[in-house]
């Protein structure tokens, strides 16, 4: 008659065990699920987080940050997610309704410009009237504020995920490097217009940190926060002002096309430059120049040559940073 085997309790709980250990060296092996909104944060946030992360940017190039609406598929990474990064200040509302009605208890919510401006240093202005106290949330405009943006990832990443903390800190010094030689070149550049023609009318109201950080003034904007036309009486206002300010260029959007500002622009004889981005990245996804870094070049190196700057220099300021890039 055969024997019947029969398993040693010890043996079962030493099994157990290994099955449970191997599972939670499975968890931590795993690259965090990172999700994030605009594509200026997200750039910023991988190139933190670097392959130590699995990163999905929700909102699509061409789409208005203020008003997306998360779609079907979304969801499921957003309900996969160990951390969702937003900008705040109010630029996500519908996303932020969706993670305050779904969230889990173990989801991590990180909100960078909350923590990188006191309420003394927000912004009002036409398409963020403070009777509403939404501010101009554009913080990733102005580079001292990216720089921060990236530091507030790091600590929260580092908390996280504590294996890769090294990671972290150095993908972290790299990437400040590099933001605050930009920062240093924008404001030589911006330094390089005469000063009378520090002046900003753009196709939108993203500007407002920028101009403050790099001593511009901004004059005004066509397009409110819901991207709705300008009344007849409002364009009238424009033409004025430009007309007082005398500025010799104005600013439309590469992505967000306006026939009122080409209007505007013949109307008061000044050049219309239609390249300004504020959230979309340039060039192709893998390529230098869609980046974060990419998208304040290009923005600049646009508002220098129009403004009567000193292009060349910024250009060789610029350089200098690509270099350190590769």
């Amino acid at each position: 008659m055969a024997r019947t085997r029969r398993s040693h309790p010890m043996a079962i709980g030493l099994l157990v065990g290994a099955v449970l250990f191997i599972g939670r060296m499975t968890s931590i092996a795993a690259p965090l699920r990172v999700v994030t909104t605009v594509a200026p944060i997200t750039d910023i946030v991988r190139q933190v987080g670097g392959t130590a992360i699995q990163l999905h940017g929700l909102v699509p190039d061409g789409v208005n940050s203020h008003t997306f609406q998360p779609t079907p598929r979304d969801l499921r990474y957003l309900a996969d997610a160990d951390m969702v990064i937003l900008n705040g200040l109010h630029l996500e509302i519908p996303t932020e309704k969706l993670l305050r009605s779904n969230r889990r208890p173990e989801l991590t919510i990180l909100k960078l410009g909350d923590q990188t401006i006191a309420k003394a240093d927000w912004v009002f202005d036409l398409s963020f009237p403070k009777s509403q106290n939404h501010p101009n949330p554009h913080l990733w405009l102005n580079v001292r504020y990216a720089m921060r943006y990236a530091e507030l990832v790091r600590d929260q990443l580092r908390t996280l995920d504590p294996a890769h903390a090294a990671t972290y800190d150095a993908n972290t010094e790299r990437y400040v490097h590099q933001l605050s030689k930009l920062d240093g070149c924008i404001a030589s550049a911006i330094a390089s217009i005469p000063p009378g023609q520090r002046k900003l009318l753009t196709y939108h109201d993203s500007w407002p940190y920028f101009a403050r950080r790099y001593d511009m003034t901004v004059i005004g904007a066509i397009q409110p926060a819901n991207f709705s036309e300008p009344s007849a009486r409002e364009i009238a206002r424009i033409i004025r002002q430009i007309q007082q300010s005398q500025v010799p260029a104005i600013f439309g959007s590469e992505v967000f096309k306006s026939s009122i500002l080409e209007k505007i622009a013949s109307e008061t004889r000044v050049r219309y430059v239609n390249t300004l981005r504020d959230d979309v990245l340039p060039g192709q996804p893998g390529h230098p120049e869609h980046s974060y870094i990419g998208m304040m070049h290009a923005n600049v190196h646009a508002m220098v040559h129009a403004l009567g700057g000193d292009a060349a220099m910024f250009e060789t300021c610029t350089a200098a940073l690509a270099a350190i890039q590769k």
